[in-house]
């Protein structure tokens, strides 16, 4: 058995996420379909470095494999590729030691977050991005990433449908452009972890402090007070990007 490394890329539009479930199309489960056919029917199970939901996009998505064969990286990326549906891309192709996890190896993860800042939705944007059409101050927006930074309790920050008893993690970076041709903004964040909806979460209350709902140092009090329900809001699905999985 080979152990074969993928980054892959992915419009989240038609999925129902990574995971495979039954009688819905995930990432998951087209890959294994695919594999299957190589293999000739021998199931081969795929780890992904985490889960997306469904609507959520990847450009850097990581998954391995145990492959029953001796084939070069080279060929597993042609293979793969000429099987998949127009919606994913084998970006890479690695043989890897049998240690390498694609999960359990994670030691960060960068997310992109895109906002269309137009007052009417584009319908050509409307897959690709999430929607604010309020006024913005951008520079409350770069003053309240600042306090994001660090190790913090996000217990404010996790939807509720998690798993995960420790809400703590830690952000290396987190930032915010605004590119005026496309007339929105693109924020950026890279941590050790992220729960379930964090970054859609962090999103709906950066655009508010933005706007001038919230204090602009209102993650310190989030943080403190451990309640989903004051933070409130969550950022759709359509605008979320998984953007790299970095590994030792």
């Amino acid at each position: 058995m080979i152990r074969y490394k993928l980054t892959i890329a992915y419009d989240g539009t038609k999925f129902h996420g990574f995971q495979r479930q039954p009688d819905m199309r995930t990432v998951q489960g087209v890959i294994e379909r695919a594999l299957a056919k190589m293999t000739k029917g021998i199931h081969v199970e795929v780890y992904g470095s985490g889960r997306t939901d469904a609507g959520v996009h990847a450009k850097g998505q990581v998954i391995h494999f145990d492959y029953p064969g001796n084939m070069p990286a080279e060929n597993m990326l042609r293979a793969i590729n000429s099987l998949m549906p127009l919606d994913v891309i084998v970006e890479n192709s690695e043989i890897v030691d049998n240690t390498f996890h694609a999960r359990y190896g994670v030691k960060k993860k960068t997310y992109q977050y895109r906002v269309d800042c137009g007052y009417y939705t584009d319908p050509f944007k409307r897959f690709y991005t999430g929607h604010y059409q309020y006024p913005i101050d951008i520079k409350k927006i770069e003053v309240a990433l600042q306090d994001l930074t660090g190790e913090h309790d996000f217990t404010s920050f996790a939807a509720s449908g998690g798993v995960i008893e420790n809400k703590i993690r830690t952000i290396y970076s987190a930032t915010v452009q605004y590119v005026e041709s496309q007339n929105e903004l693109i924020f950026e964040f890279t941590g050790n972890g992220f729960l379930y909806n964090m970054v859609r979460i962090l999103v709906a209350t950066l655009l508010e402090i933005g706007n001038g709902r919230r204090d602009v140092h209102d993650f310190l009090r989030l943080f403190e007070v451990k309640d989903r329900q004051e933070a409130r809001g969550t950022a759709p699905a359509s605008g979320l990007y998984l953007k790299q999985v970095f590994y030792e």
